[in-house]
């Protein structure tokens, strides 16, 4: 009889599937025959893991195995219900009742198991739907055979189209505005230890995904990688806010510039750039700075948006503040709608 799967895995019962499936790609591409082709013990325990992951790492057989309703090879476990008459002729489990789903097939015992009457080989399969086992067995043939040989097939082998492709790789990437709005391919770590240069799409949005084709988890099989799938988080920045592929951005400005008008500087992703405050602006004035923005999916680049915000020194002089009064008295005007 097999170990308990759980053993063989070395994971607790209540262990994720997640767990289950990172303890079992360990240890199969650790015992993989292609990598061990001399060691027969090697071979041998490549052959429990996938046994062992045949049971826990299927959801319903896993359930049946913790209500102990089959054993560590798969087998129905039986507890009463058995009537006289299977003898060396009959059925062997025509007594007992319950269990409609069991299919068998001619020759080719599994690793030994004695067939019923005259020692004629039969292969018993339960499947829980009641459905016949017969193309399990035929794919158990074609993949190479049962527990009698290297072990029982999971996709794995060079026979029979067993060569599975490797798992995907998802990676979540943070970037920042300076990042979307650079022609340099952005430098990207993956959990493999692999080092990609990505060039990332023109009008980039949250949460898009990027497919980097092949490099994914390797195949235990033989067969081709994974894909590596990039998830985009786009960082806050300090002082540009993102609308589409324009930036928009708040500039204090001195009373006096708003007032009379001046040249100044405005900070963008690549630099500073002299920008035009005309004479009388008030705050909340933005100015349109084109082609200053993000690279957009029509092409070219988004503007700048710069919103003028006039900002007071923290401690006015008495002489400006007598001037404001008399102006307050000569030249009033109402900033606000009436009401």
């Amino acid at each position: 009889m097999a170990r308990d799967p759980y053993t063989v895995l070395g994971v607790s019962k209540s262990a994720s599937e997640s767990e289950i499936k990172s303890a079992y790609r360990r240890l199969a591409k650790r015992y993989h025959p292609d990598t061990n082709a001399d060691d027969p013990k090697a071979q041998e325990r490549f052959a429990e893991v996938n046994g062992a992951y045949e049971i826990v790492g299927d959801k319903d057989k896993r359930k049946q195995f913790d209500r102990g309703e089959i054993d560590a090879d798969g087998h129905p476990r039986f507890t009463g219900g058995y009537q006289p008459g299977g003898g060396s002729g009959g059925d062997p489990f025509a007594g007992f009742g319950g269990f409609s789903g069991f299919s068998r097939g001619a020759g080719g015992a599994r690793g030994g198991e004695a067939g019923a009457g005259g020692g004629a080989n039969r292969t018993w399969r339960f499947t829980s739907d009641g459905t016949s086992g017969v193309d399990e067995i035929l794919r158990e043939f074609m993949n190479g055979g049962g527990r009698g040989g290297t072990g029982r097939q999971s996709g794995f082998g060079s026979g029979g189209g067993g060569s599975e492709r490797g798992a995907d790789l998802e990676v979540v990437v943070t970037v920042t505005l300076e990042d979307l709005a650079s022609e340099d391919k952005l430098r990207v770590s993956l959990p493999t230890g692999r080092t990609v240069d990505v060039t990332l799409p023109a009008g980039a949005e949250p949460d898009q995904q990027i497919r980097l084709r092949g490099l994914g988890h390797e195949s235990l099989t033989g067969g081709p990688a994974g894909d590596a799938i990039l998830t985009l988080r786009i960082a806050a920045h300090p002082i540009f806010t993102r609308d589409g592929a324009n930036l928009k951005l708040d500039l204090p400005v001195t009373l006096y510039d708003a007032a009379l008008g001046a040249k100044v500087r405005a900070p963008t992703l690549t630099g500073s750039v002299n920008i035009t405050v005309p004479p009388g602006s008030s705050s909340g004035k933005t100015l349109r700075l084109r082609g200053l923005g993000l690279p957009s999916k029509a092409g070219g680049k988004g503007d700048l948006l710069v919103t003028l915000l006039i900002d007071l020194p923290r401690e006015l002089p008495d002489d400006f503040l007598d001037m404001m009064r008399e102006w307050r008295e000569d030249h009033p005007y109402q900033p606000r709608s009436p009401g």
